[in-house]
């Protein structure tokens, strides 16, 4: 008797966030760790002071955009996307 196994692949995405209030400090990145990891499909979260942005990996299948920004208001935050401009795509 012969078994297979089916990998189903997943569709992973990244999406780069803006927050209001802006990151300013070691303590704003805890607080966006530590509460948007635990929204459904996030796979990873980084975060970079230097501009200010949040680097989400996320399973499309399991979430959206929409919906990983409203995880933000739940703790006082506005997300807002940063969409790559053509200088970003070369």
């Amino acid at each position: 008797m012969a078994f297979v196994s089916v990998c189903f692949a997943k569709d992973i995405k990244t999406v780069v966030l803006t927050t209001t209030p802006q990151m300013h400090c070691a303590n704003c990145e805890k607080k966006i760790k530590e509460n948007i990891r635990f929204e459904k499909g996030i796979k990873s979260i980084k975060t970079n002071l230097n501009d200010k942005t949040v680097i989400i990996e996320y399973d499309a299948d399991k979430t959206t955009v929409p919906s990983i920004i409203e995880g933000f208001k739940k703790i006082k935050y506005e997300a807002k996307e940063v969409k790559p401009t053509k200088k970003d795509k070369k």
